[in-house]
């Protein structure tokens, strides 16, 4: 066991880019900065992030360095095929995936829906790429009226399922994704299959926080399992137990949100257990970087800031605390609303922390090999550790 650490708190703040990777323009993400558009706002206030050494991490410039850094802080670029949660998370877990998950810009083909119509008993709506806010707008009415699922894809590997809750029931919804996940195989097999209920009255149609996502197994081992089969806690946040299918998990906690997933992890701060809590912050996504609101994005960065004060000072001195992304999803970005193809920082903090900079990664998967090697796992995946570097 690396330096006694006994708990180790992987938070991801889901979509939090630093900047445009060197083959962002190759995705269409040339210039992209999620951290740059927040800061420009001019209502960043987040004095902990800098303390752990988010201004110190090279390349970034839209927030000043701090003269003494508390934690150890970095970079690390993407070197899966992607930019989506899917893959982002795989890579941090050990997985690199070397080829795209697809994606239907034309929307799904007849032998799809077809299937997925003959499956639910129910017609579609939409087939496109669309804006999960504008897609119940346009077609919220004609799924009142007809009861017909409304089922539309975006930038990313996505087949999402809206319906209203009076119409179908959540628990209905999710039997529908779950029979749109079993046809959604091979070269069908998008990353996610995701359910988006929403309530409301014509023209006032809004989602709610019923989201569910169903994700594919990932191919091959990842950091939950090899730490789940080796007797250590694998406590999955948020949606975590969806992104990897629930599979190498002890305990699921899914969440509702940010504030409920910083609650939650708070309560696990006090938890004795020995092993990983996998956290994900959904709102920065969701709610801030695909509505392209720099400002709200800018505002949950300040409340997970305020968290920071809160947990920082619970760390004990086997714990070992390290804030990340899985991508980019630039709120300032002007085309299109989709994710950006974006370093993503790490931060590292603890009792047991030395205050050191680690560099460019070359993959998400330094995060995963390092928190397998300070919980003494066998297990490396793609990634190389840094946990020499950062501690004693």
């Amino acid at each position: 066991m690396k330096a006694g650490v006994r708990r180790v708190f992987l938070i991801v703040l889901d979509s939090f880019g630093i900047g445009a990777l060197p083959d962002a323009s190759a995705f269409g993400d040339a210039g992209a900065d999620t951290l740059g558009s927040c800061a420009r706002t001019g209502k960043l206030r987040i004095p902990h992030l800098l303390s752990l050494g988010l201004g110190n991490i090279e390349g970034v410039q839209a927030v000043a360095p701090c003269a003494s850094p508390c934690g150890a802080y970095g970079r690390a670029a993407e070197r899966s095929a992607g930019k989506d949660t899917t893959v982002g998370h795989w890579e941090l877990a050990g997985l690199i995936s070397a080829a795209p998950l697809p994606t239907f810009p034309q929307g799904f083909p007849p032998e799809v829906i077809d299937a997925f119509a003959r499956a639910t008993g129910r017609g579609v709506l939409c087939n496109r790429p669309y804006s999960g806010t504008e897609v119940i707008r346009d077609y919220g009415d004609a799924h009142m009226q007809s009861g017909d699922l409304i089922v539309y894809t975006s930038a990313d590997s996505v087949f999402q399922i809206a319906a209203h809750e009076e119409c179908v029931p959540p628990e209905q919804l999710y039997e529908y994704c779950r029979m749109a996940r079993r046809i959604l195989t091979g070269k069908y097999g998008v990353g996610r299959v995701i359910a988006r209920p929403f309530t409301g009255r014509s023209g006032e149609y809004t989602r709610t926080a019923n989201r569910r996502d169903f994700s594919l197994e990932p191919p091959a081992p990842t950091l939950l399992d090899a730490l789940h089969g080796e007797g250590l806690a694998t406590l999955a946040v948020g949606k975590i137990g969806d992104i990897f299918a629930g599979r190498g998990i002890s305990e699921r906690l899914p969440t509702h949100g940010n504030a409920e997933g910083l609650a939650v992890t708070l309560d696990l701060l006090q938890r004795d257990f020995h092993g990983l809590a996998f956290v994900n912050l959904v709102d920065f996504d969701s709610l801030y970087g695909h509505r392209r609101d720099a400002d709200g994005y800018a505002a949950a960065l300040c409340a997970f800031d305020n968290f920071l004060g809160r947990a920082l000072p619970m760390l004990g001195t086997e714990d070992l605390l390290l804030v990340t992304a899985d991508h980019g999803c630039d709120p300032g970005y002007a085309a299109g609303t989709d994710h950006t193809r974006e370093y993503i920082p790490i931060l590292c903090a603890g009792r047991c922390v030395r205050p050191v900079a680690i560099g460019t990664r070359s993959c998400f998967a330094d995060v995963g090999a390092t928190v397998a090697e300070v919980l003494g796992s066998t297990y490396r995946g793609a990634g190389k550790s840094f946990a020499k570097e950062i501690l004693p």
